[in-house]
Order: C-alpha cells, then structure tokens, then sequence
C-alpha cells in the first residue's frame, strides 16, 4: 500500500529547507505522481533509451537515484553482458527503501547503491548516466564541474539523460507554466496550504536553470548533440549524446 503524502498538511510554524528525509522516502512516490507531470513517461523512456545506448562491459549510472525507479527500469530495459548499474544518493533513508524496492524484482543485472555525494563519485566506463531531477539540488557553481565530469567518464557513444524542473526567460511563458504546475497539483488532491509550504521549503534547495542554460553548459563540457526530447509545463527531459 503506497504510502499518502501529507507531509505539508498541516501548518508548519517553523519551516525549514526541503530534505530527503525517512518522512519523504515514506510518501516518496505519491509526491512524485502528484507532483512532477510526465515523470512516468520520463521513467519509461529511460528504459528505451537503455536498451539502445547501453554497451558490453560497461556501467550504468544512476545519479541521485532516490527510491531506484529510474535504476529498476534501467535494469529491466538491459539487454548487453557484463553491465553493472551504480545507484547513488546522498540520503540514507531514500537508499534504505530503494534497496528494498530493488530486491523485489528478481534480476541478474548487479547493482551497487552508493551513499555519497554526487560530486565527490567517479564516472568510468560508462555507457548510460541518469541525472533524474538531480541536478537543480546541485550547488550551480559545482553543476558544470559534475557535468565535465559524467562526459570524460561516458565511452564514446554514451548518453546522459538530464531530466530538471525548468525556468523560462519570458516572465509571462514562466508565470504561466508555474500556474500550470499548481493546477496539476490541485487536480492531484494537494491544497494550497500545501502547494505553498512546499514551494517555501524547496526555495533555497531546489534551483532551477533554463533549457537554455543546460544546453550551452552540456555543449561547453564537450558533448556534441544535444535537445530537449520531453517537456510537460515546466518539468522536462534533455538528451546528450558523446
């Protein structure tokens, strides 16, 4: 039975900064259905793309992979021999229940959960890296060093899948698509007490860049074809290609 997300509820008197914590691993993916639009979609594609980009012998990252839905679905999706996926996160309690949720699904695929900070990891050999709604937690004076770093460590061929919540230059389109965003919550049951602590807590932890952005800083570190293969609102999906 999945758990039900009222961690914003109630009034908060004192509310501090969004965390990772076992109240969230518990409710994490009701918040996630509720509140991130095409994040199934995303997941699926991730999949897809595994099957075609993923090499003999090599690894599969999962960077900030939270309750493991991107690793179970680049597991399942894995066709070539010798890959090992390698699931990081820097919450205890998000790796607790992803190791739990990973051992129900009977694979021969090996994957290693990895307690650690993104930025202090190494990529190696790899063929398929998965930044899920990772990046924007990232302090943005350390996102391009990160970037470099998954681009000298991808084989020639590899992919990173870079999925965030975007701004927009034009305040108007930005405007619009955060009112899209909140109806989307609102038809999926949250309140506007909700909607509000949430978007407070999330306001000096969760920093957002435009499409634009991630573009220029992906084809900076030395990728050579990139683009936007999803959006729904302001929450999307971009393909790199090495």
């Amino acid at each position: 039975m999945q758990s039900k997300d009222h961690i914003f509820a109630a009034p908060i008197a004192q509310l501090g900064d969004f965390c990772f914590d076992q109240n969230v691993a518990e409710v994490f993916p009701d918040m996630i259905k509720r509140s991130v639009p095409g994040y199934s979609n995303i997941i699926s594609a991730i999949g897809m793309m595994t099957t075609r980009f993923a090499q003999p012998d090599s690894r599969l990252y999962d960077l900030g992979c939270s309750l493991g839905a991107a690793t179970q679905e680049m597991r399942r999706n894995l066709t070539q021999p010798g890959c090992r996926i390698i699931a990081v996160d820097n919450s205890a309690a998000m790796l607790e229940r992803a190791a739990s949720h990973l051992a129900a699904f009977k694979s021969e695929v090996p994957v290693t959960l990895t307690e650690a900070d993104l930025c202090d990891i190494e990529i190696d050999n790899a063929s398929v890296v998965v930044l899920n709604f990772t990046l924007q937690f990232i302090d943005p004076g350390q996102r391009e060093t990160l970037l470099g770093k998954i681009y000298r460590g991808l084989k020639p061929g590899g992919v990173l899948i870079l999925s965030e919540k975007f701004v927009s230059h034009d305040e108007t389109v930005n405007e619009l698509l955060i009112d899209l965003h909140h109806d989307f919550k609102r038809a999926n049951g949250y309140s506007e007490l909700e909607i509000s602590q949430k978007r407070t807590a999330l306001e000096n932890v969760m920093r957002p860049d435009t499409p634009e952005l991630h573009k220029t800083r992906l084809k900076r570190v030395g990728f050579q074809h990139v683009d936007l293969w999803f959006q729904c609102f302001n929450f999307g999906s971009m393909v790199a290609i090495k």
